[in-house]
């Protein structure tokens, strides 16, 4: 690490969050923070996403496309597109909750299944009053995301990390089974992906699924493509439910880059 890289002590983190860290340091590109608290609530954030795709891959939420979706209609109305839109007697936690407690009642496809790993994740790491509050009339359709979860696209990415949402394309996909286009999935480990339905697979059974579904006498492969997906860790640090608010640069790596 550099020599201007803050000491941080990770031995209370939860094991994924060291993880990333640890890849971070390593990483030829500098990860800068502001403060230590938000180092670390990134890292912990990143580690209760993971810990949401685990949960979720064992819950029997149920692979289905929009007309065909259903949810728990005591929490959730199902909107006429597919959707999930939390009722204005529910609170958004709860909504939440109940799809990890009770799987087998909601149907959906795999943008939103990803998405939903997130939501779980920052209520993990936020004040519960906080989220509901800044998630009131939450609506998990596709990509449709609240704007206060604020999720970034960095193309071509030179490198990912556990918590990311990436993405494998199926570039042939076979047009009368559309909804194998491709595949949304929470990155978990170096080649372990959770994937709805897939479960959390190596990233050869996720390729090897969607060319199952191209065109007929198709050789275009699928690929998992550059693309990385994340919330705004600055941002949801300060609805931390705990954090370190001393006002330290922290810096991973050797080359500047500012996150």
């Amino acid at each position: 690490m550099a020599g201007a890289e803050t000491n941080v002590d990770t031995s209370s983190w939860p094991p994924v969050a060291r993880q990333v860290y640890e890849r971070k340091r390593a990483s030829p590109t500098v990860y800068a923070y502001p403060s230590a608290g938000q180092l670390r609530h990134e890292m912990e954030l990143r580690a209760a996403i993971v810990s949401a795709a685990e949960a979720l891959a064992g819950s029997g939420l149920r692979f289905e496309d929009f007309d065909k979706a259903a949810c728990n209609e005591q929490l959730w109305h199902l909107t006429k597109e597919g959707g999930f839109r939390i009722r204005e007697d529910a609170a958004p936690a709860n909504g939440i909750r109940d799809i990890f407690s009770n799987g087998w009642r909601y149907a959906t496809e795999c943008a939103t299944a990803t998405v939903i790993a997130v939501y779980r994740g920052v209520l993990a790491t936020m004040r519960e009053s906080e989220f509901n509050s800044l998630f009131s009339g939450l609506l998990l359709y596709d990509w449709h995301t609240d704007s206060d979860l604020r999720l970034t696209v960095r193309q071509d990415a030179k490198e990912s990390f556990p918590g990311d949402l990436l993405y494998f394309a199926n570039p042939d996909f076979d047009p009368d089974d559309a909804i194998w286009r491709g595949e949304n999935v929470v990155k978990i480990s170096d080649n372990l992906y959770y994937g709805h339905p897939f479960g959390i697979v190596p990233g050869e059974t996720i390729v090897a699924g969607l060319n199952r579904h191209r065109r007929p006498g198709s050789s275009v492969w699928a690929y998992l493509k550059d693309d990385v997906v994340y919330p705004d860790y600055a941002y949801l640090s300060q609805f931390a439910a705990v954090g370190d608010p001393r006002r330290i640069f922290a810096r991973i790596g050797s080359r500047r880059y500012v996150w």
